[in-house]
């Protein structure tokens, strides 16, 4: 069975190059439409279109899938676990704190939000690429992100990843549960929510809490931040087929 590898934002599926070759299985790293990709024409990026997306795409594999997805992909992950649309041999989450009722957003996602304020910025991103990128190093490294990886991620951003971005968090608020909330129950599927200690983004409790209400496991990974899988490969790799050998 193949696992299926679902990125996040401001990314490509290139964020999980060095993971793959570890986990010495099958593995597929799709790429959101709009995330180093083009969007179909008169889409509008939204929530509910990328778990559409993701539902159709993991309809065309052939299953049971090992679902991983990191910080949107682990909500687009949630989502499809908990709706039970396709078949899933087990899902990988981070950031489930972003899937809790209380979760109001992390300070750099705010400036997205407003109208004109998220547009401006995403411009004064797009016309000053190495003064942005110099800026996003500085700020990663401290999140243990080595540099080139951040680089790479800065150079990959275009208009159409710009847009998408905007209309997927504006999709969102106050936050993903105040729309899935009401149909979210426990997963059929056993899940697991890495829970990355040294991620500013972070919010434990909450990650715990909401892996509960979501029926998964939950294990943190205390010396790794937001980009895990780029921290640390071997080290996510390992939590990974851990958790999948336990479910033979």
């Amino acid at each position: 069975m193949p696992v299926v590898l679902v990125h996040g934002v401001p990314e490509t599926s290139d964020v999980w190059d060095k993971l793959r070759p570890l986990l010495d299985r099958d593995s597929v790293a799709l790429a959101l439409p709009g995330f180093g990709t083009e969007l179909p024409e008169g889409v509008t990026p939204t929530k509910e279109f990328y778990v559409d997306w993701l539902t159709n795409a993991l309809k065309e594999l052939d299953g049971p899938i090992d679902l991983v997805g990191h910080d949107w992909g682990a909500l687009l992950t949630a989502r499809v676990a908990t709706m039970r649309a396709v078949p899933l041999h087990s899902w990988v989450m981070d950031m489930a704190c972003a899937y809790h009722p209380s979760y109001l957003g992390h300070v750099l996602a705010q400036p997205w939000l407003t109208p004109e304020a998220g547009e401006a910025f995403m411009d004064h991103t797009l016309a000053t690429p190495a003064k942005y990128s110099e800026n996003i190093v500085s700020t990663m490294r401290g999140w243990g992100v080595p540099e080139e990886h951040v680089v790479a991620m800065s150079e990959r951003v275009d208009r159409t990843m710009c847009d998408a971005i905007l209309s997927l968090h504006r999709s969102a608020t106050p936050n993903v549960f105040a729309d899935w909330g009401a149909t979210t129950s426990a997963a059929e599927s056993p899940g697991l929510v890495l829970i990355p200690e040294m991620n500013r983004m972070e919010d434990v409790k909450a990650s715990r809490e909401a892996a509960d209400t979501l029926g998964a496991r939950h294990v943190s990974l205390p010396y790794l931040g937001h980009w895990w899988m780029l921290e640390d490969p071997e080290q996510s790799a390992w939590e990974l087929t851990t958790f999948w050998e336990s479910l033979d």
